[in-house]
């Protein structure tokens, strides 16, 4: 992206376009995941809900680890990648994406699906009742419900993703230019003893972590007991 006044400011727009990415991702599968996990009864329920604690609690080299070994070009799951987009995942800034959705997701989840949980169902039940079907009733009813809790989760989930180091080290590596995110940056500032670009790095991180999170924590106000909308 070229620099200005002697700083590269590719590691920013990465991190912003991972970020937004993981976030359009969890979005659409966290809210669907979160949703059956909170509307209904199946088999093996409670293994699904610990699979998406487990990142949370593992340490996120060893997340990172387990996703390089699943995702390697010698995987199945890497070879049907390489196959169809014709590169291997793993060392790009698609695999970043991998990451920071890894990383933020499991927290989205589960924050999500006690939200869902908490709205007040008869809104639900009515529309059922009316001869609305599930799926019309989950985007007209259940979304609106729960739009404020989501909005904020999301600025979370945005916030979460733009600050992964651990998994995305890991599976995307550290290449200036191609995919060295804004954290994998600040490391590499300070192993090479840039602490001058390591200070102003960590101050832009910080400050837009604060403009993320400073709606977010309004929007989550306004959740009403009862009503999460």
């Amino acid at each position: 992206m070229g620099t200005l006044s002697g700083i590269d400011w590719f590691p920013l727009w990465l991190s912003l376009r991972v970020a937004a990415l993981a976030t359009a991702a969890v979005l659409v599968i966290g809210t669907w995941v979160a949703y059956m996990l909170s509307h209904k009864t199946f088999r093996g329920k409670d293994l699904i809900d610990s699979l998406i604690t487990l990142p949370l609690v593992l340490p996120p080299t060893v997340l990172g680890y387990y996703l390089l070994v699943l995702l390697s070009r010698s995987s199945p799951l890497g070879h049907v990648y390489e196959s169809i987009f014709g590169q291997p995942l793993v060392f790009t800034w698609q695999a970043a994406v991998v990451a920071a959705f890894l990383h933020s997701a499991p927290l989205f989840i589960k924050a999500v699906r006690a939200a869902l949980e908490s709205i007040d169902h008869r809104y639900e039940l009515a529309a059922h009742s009316l001869g609305a079907s599930e799926l019309r009733t989950f985007f007209f009813v259940t979304l609106p419900l729960a739009r404020n809790s989501l909005s904020a989760l999301a600025a979370l989930c945005f916030a979460r993703a733009l600050g992964d180091f651990g998994v995305t080290i890991m599976l995307a590596g550290n290449i200036p230019g191609r995919t060295q995110t804004l954290s994998v940056a600040i490391y590499d500032a300070v192993e090479s003893g840039n602490g001058g670009l390591a200070r102003v790095l960590v101050i832009i991180v910080s400050l837009a972590a604060i403009a993320i999170l400073w709606p977010a924590n309004w929007l989550a106000r306004r959740t009403k007991p009862g009503i999460a909308g």
